[in-house]
This record gives C-alpha cells, structure tokens and sequence, in this order.
C-alpha cells in the first residue's frame, strides 16, 4: 500500500480523492505553504528596498537582501521545527534569510514585527484570491445571461413554500440568480481597496524604530508590493478580511441557493432540470437509473463550511488591545480554507450551469398538473369587476374545491357556473384558465435583469 505524502492527507483541501471536488488547484496554489512563504520573502525584500529608498538600510545591502533571498534555499524542515518552538514561521525564516544575505543579513525585518510580515502576505494572497474569484464571476454571470435569455419565455410552475403558486419563466428564476452576481461584483469592487492594503506599523503599530521615516517606508513597500496604504495600523483591526470573507460567504450562499434549486427541480417528481450528462457522474453504487446533482450538492456543502467562517471571522475581530492573544490565528484557518470552497463551488456552478439540461415540455406538463388551479388568481381578478372582489373570491374558491373533490379542470368548473357564464365568454374562461396567459411581467423582468448586467459587466 502506498505511503506516499498525498495518501496521508486527512481534509478535503489536501486529499487526492476530494480536492477538486471542494477547490481548484488554481487556488489551492495561491495558499500553499511555498506561496506563503514565498510572500513572505516578499515583504521581506519590498521592505528592505524601501528602508534603502529612504537612507534608513544601506542601497546595497538591499540588494543583497533582493538577490539572495530564494524560496528554493530554505529548508523547510527546520522552519517548521523552529516555528513549533516559537509559535510564528517570521523569525525562523529571517533566521535563514539572514544567513543567506551574510553580511547583508543584520538589515533583513528592520524594524518589522511578525504580524506585520504576515499579514501583509495574507493582503497579497487575499487581493489574487478575489482576482481568481472576480475572474470566476464574470464567467458565470456570462452563463446566466445566456441562459435567462434562452428561456425569457419559457413557462414553467412558479413555487412558494414547495407548493405551486402561480406561473413564471425559467428565465425569470435565472434572471434572479444573475442579479445576485451582478451585485457579488459590485461588491468585490468596492470591498477590495479596503482589504488589499499594506501591513508594516513595528512592535505597537506607532512606527516608533523608524522616527519621521516611518510613513515613507510605509508608503514605499506597499507601492513595491502593488498593495494600498492603511489608514492607520490595522493589527487589531481586522475589518478589512472580516469582510472579504464574509463577502465569500454571500457568494456562496448564493451558489447554495442555486443548488438547492437545482437540486429540488431536478428531483424525480420534478424533473425540470438537470446537471451534464457525464457517464459515470452521480451514479449510485446500488441504483443504476440514479443521476444524482453532485455538483449542486458540493455547492451548498461549501455554503455552509464557508458561512461557518464568516462566523469565525467576525469573532476573531474581537482582539485585546495592540496585539492578540489567539483571534489572529483563528484566520489561519478560516482565510485559506474559505478561498479555497469558494473557488471550488464557482467551479462546480460554472460545470452545473453551463451545460444545463431543461426540460421545457416537463416544465409544460407540471404547469398543468393541478389543472387550472395554479391560475385561480388570474381568474379571481378577471371576475371581480363584475362581481366584486370578494364574491369573485368564493365563487373560484368553490370552483377549486369541486375541481379537487370530482376532478375535471378549472375551465369546466367555471363554465359549468351560471354566475361565471353570466358576465365571462367561454373564450375568456380558456384564456383565464390558461397558465402560459398569466405569467406576469416575468418575461419583461428578464429584460430589464440584462440590461442592468450589461451596464453592469462594463465595469
């Protein structure tokens, strides 16, 4: 039996049977431990090459510092035993960095603190994780035009409280999906100034080791690094990531919610809609006729672990003072792991909706399951101006109850009631009673959601 590292993975992030099915290697690189440690470095020479820009670090020990500094040449092994005894990976690497720098190496971390390193690493891996993630929601707000598009007329049954309610179109229930990630982009915008910023303040934030030069060095690196600068120090101020995973929280609810549709439409009694055919994919071990929404339900699996972060990340902007005492760490695991579902669900809603299957003379067919009734409405309003709307109310209301009682379709109830045929053609009873008439201004909707998400994906 193998015994090889992947083998002994134990989550769903590093397994080499459910990685791809809870992420993308994509992400998974962006915060693995070589692209931590890599940021590091990172901030680590941009830090350097400002303090040098400012007279503060000598211009060619800087160099020095920018040059030999190399990923390929720690050795991990004994950053990791140190960083168990020390409790931060920060000294353990300026350790060795400084011993490849020689001389060069007593100006590496000059007047730096751990957190600053470390959170700064996280800002870069946190704006190209929202890069990857914004990338991802433009792709599926393409899918979902084209398919509120394609089915802006396409009737189908219309559900409240999993009961038929009135009619709607497909496009309509798709056009409501595609505002949700018209306004998830509207959000990753604004929230990503707020969140890609520079971390590098010294021991209490003040700055104090760099007198006057302070700022400037701050400036400086996170112009390097392609990052904003804070407004104050924000070691104790950690609204910035709060946020953003709380904004992977709503992306994801949202694509748990357009899972769970999927999957309730999808159901045997449904049958409106359904994921890809691939063979194999959704097969039960014991069901050959099984065809099972796998990656609707990876989808909302990933809603809930990420919305369970949210959580952790609201509770750990509760920090003591000018340092933290345990909140700070609670995001080592939260950010990643969170980046990580995100990226996977996107992958499996951009699969799922893609390629679609729906089923419109399914659709046609459940709408006239309750024969007329789910239009009871349409026919109440049409009546009420001869009758008033309240008498118009129990005479449908009894009209239903005999359809229910002795079958038959709403139309022949109706047309069999003097008060009806007294003032309503048997036209109109046709028309009333037909649910492809009364579908609102669903169609219209569909409209007006795409044109706002073409203004929108200008921008």
């Amino acid at each position: 039996m193998s015994s090889s590292p992947a083998s002994a993975a134990s989550t769903v992030f590093d397994s080499v049977l459910f990685r791809d099915a809870f992420g993308t290697a994509e992400m998974r690189a962006l915060f693995s431990d070589h692209a931590l440690i890599q940021r590091y470095i990172d901030a680590e020479i941009a830090l350097a090459r400002a303090e040098a820009l400012e007279g503060i670090i000598p211009s060619d020990a800087a160099d020095v510092i920018a040059r030999e500094s190399q990923l390929e040449r720690i050795d991990l092994d004994r950053m990791r035993q140190e960083t168990d005894i020390v409790g931060y990976p920060i000294l353990p690497l300026v350790h060795q960095l400084a011993e490849m720098c020689g001389e060069a190496g007593r100006y590496i971390h000059w007047g730096a603190t751990t957190q600053d390193i470390m959170d700064t690493a996280v800002a870069l891996q946190v704006r190209d994780g929202l890069a990857i993630v914004e990338r991802d929601i433009r792709a599926l707000r393409a899918v979902l035009v084209d398919l509120a598009r394609k089915h802006r007329d396409t009737p189908m049954a219309g559900r409240t409280h999993l009961q038929q309610a009135l009619p709607i179109t497909f496009g309509y229930k798709v056009s409501i999906w595609l505002a949700m990630f018209d306004r998830h982009q509207e959000r990753l915008c604004e929230l990503r100034g707020r969140v890609a910023v520079v971390e590098f303040a010294g021991a209490a934030g003040t700055l104090a080791s760099l007198g006057y030069k302070g700022l400037a060095v701050q400036a400086s690196m996170a112009q390097a690094l392609n990052l904003g600068v804070p407004q104050t120090t924000w070691h104790v101020a950690r609204d910035g990531l709060a946020e953003a995973i709380n904004f992977l929280a709503l992306v994801t609810g949202s694509l748990g919610k357009i899972g769970l549709d999927i999957m309730l439409l999808a159901s045997t009694e449904f049958g409106e809609v359904y994921e890809p055919f691939v063979p194999g994919r959704g097969a039960s071990s014991t069901m050959p006729q099984k065809r099972n929404p796998i990656s609707s339900e990876l989808m909302l699996a990933a809603s809930k672990a990420v919305r369970q972060h949210a959580g952790l990340m609201l509770d750990a902007m509760v920090q003591d003072l000018e340092r933290a005492t345990g909140p700070w760490h609670a995001e080592w695991i939260a950010v990643p792991e969170s980046f990580i579902l995100t990226a996977g669900a996107l992958r499996q809603a951009l699969f799922a909706l893609s390629g679609l299957i729906v089923d419109e003379a399914r659709m046609a067919r459940n709408l006239g399951m309750t024969r007329g009734l789910i239009v009871a409405e349409a026919v109440m309003m049409g009546l009420a101006p001869f009758l008033g709307r309240q008498v118009a109310h129990d005479v449908v209301y009894d009209a239903c109850r005999l359809v229910n009682l002795k079958g038959g379709t709403l139309a022949e109830a109706l047309k069999a009631s003097p008060t009806v045929t007294a003032h309503v053609s048997i036209a109109d009873i046709e028309r009333l009673t037909d649910p492809t008439r009364y579908l609102g201004l669903a169609p219209q909707m569909v409209d007006r959601a795409l044109e706002l998400s073409a203004r929108r994906q200008s921008h």
